[in-house]
């Protein structure tokens, strides 16, 4: 009895305790048919909007909840549309209901769509960034919920990159769908904070406030470890890969390829252009873009062969991470280096950037420059924070 005891005590010591598995909004079911008596409920949903391995549309349905329209982001409701495509409306082959598209010309929906809607359930899983449309999308219907009287309720996910705070915050004269807000381009914060915060700043069109009810996670911190069971869109398809994207996502305003096209998208980057610095602090790494379908159906440089730089695996960033910028303008003498477009400045927020690179400012200067923006963002971010 004495060795047994002896045994039980031994592995407490060096077996650690499991942490509580979080718990998202999602699977909270008992709290979110409490709140969908008797409503006539739209969904705003995409692939990874699952309870367990089950969609949410499908379990409310075949819990008795009256489900009458879907309503779909960037990427389409099944998660099977490219960055930028085009998100047809239609009808889901699995349900019969119908799916309006929120990406695309009708980024708000209308009173006339929402008509005989009186609750909206709100549950897409973001990644933490300010220029990822599902806050965008998010913004546009509690806009409209408030405009038309209809609630809404916010079932919350984790944000991966929820651990840090960082990068220039937007200049709203750069306003756009990839930012909408006077926020940083990394702002920590889960979608059900977030969405809080654009209530209580008055973000919406004149003002108004959107009747918000967030279902909270469970055992969740800002620092929590969680993987993403499900790809939040096809290009986004790693751990890594998340965690890399706020840093590289100003490549699409360039012409650096950031992998699409490859098995490794938002985890390399290269460019025909790029030649390796001496005395580089990253790996090199050469790849050949190709069609992926619904993936990357069309990548740039496809068919060519792009250098560039390893970034499988480098250790998680706990910043927004200029020396990708800076390594890739250099090693392309800056040559045909921005797009033509400005969406760059709309990426990075600001029209300073693109200028710090062109001039060969320093990253320690840079960061300065956006610091009194980025402390003030920090303050009144404390005022929305559910999970301290």
């Amino acid at each position: 009895m004495r060795n047994i005891l002896f045994s039980i005590l031994l592995l407490l010591c060096i077996v650690p305790m499991q942490a509580q598995r979080i718990v998202v909004g999602a699977e909270q079911i008992d709290a979110i048919l409490n709140c969908t008596q008797d409503k006539h409920l739209a969904v705003v949903a995409n692939q990874a909007s699952l309870v367990g391995k089950r969609h949410l549309v499908d379990t409310l349905l075949s819990c008795g909840a009256d489900v009458r329209l879907i309503m779909s982001p960037e990427h389409g409701f099944r998660g099977d549309a490219e960055a930028g495509a085009h998100v047809q409306s239609g009808k889901d082959a699995q349900t019969g209901l119908p799916i309006l598209s929120l990406y695309g010309n009708n980024k708000k929906p209308s009173s006339t769509q929402l008509q005989g809607i009186t609750l909206v359930i709100f549950d897409l899983q973001d990644v933490g960034c300010r220029f990822y449309t599902y806050i965008s999308t998010l913004h546009y219907v509690m806009e409209a919920c408030a405009e038309c009287n209809i609630p809404l309720l916010l079932l919350d996910r984790p944000n991966p990159n929820a651990s840090y705070v960082d990068g220039p915050v937007l200049d709203m004269k750069y306003q756009s769908f990839v930012g909408m807000h006077p926020v940083p381009i990394v702002y920590g914060m889960t979608i059900g904070e977030y969405a809080g915060m654009i209530n209580g700043e008055h973000w919406l069109n004149k003002g108004v406030e959107c009747d918000l009810t967030v279902i909270p996670l469970r055992n969740y911190t800002h620092d929590s470890c969680y993987h993403l069971p499900v790809a939040p869109s096809p290009n986004l398809q790693t751990d890594q890969a998340i965690a890399l994207y706020p840093s590289l996502c100003l490549f699409e305003g360039t012409n650096i390829s950031v992998g699409r096209g490859t098995d490794f998208p938002f985890e390399v980057i290269g460019s025909p252009n790029y030649k390796a610095q001496r005395k580089s602090q990253f790996q090199s790494y050469s790849f050949t873009p190709r069609p992926i379908p619904h993936v990357s159906d069309n990548p740039p440089f496809k068919g060519k062969k792009c250098h560039g730089i390893d970034l499988r695996k480098v250790p998680k960033p706990d910043k927004f991470d200029l020396a990708y910028l800076i390594e890739m303008y250099r090693g392309t003498n800056g040559e045909n280096f921005f797009l033509k477009s400005n969406f760059f400045e709309k990426l990075a927020g600001n029209g300073d950037l693109r200028q710090q690179l062109k001039d060969g400012i320093s990253e320690a200067v840079i960061r300065s420059s956006w610091e009194p923006a980025l402390s003030q963002f920090k303050e009144i971010r404390q005022r929305y924070l559910i999970y301290k």
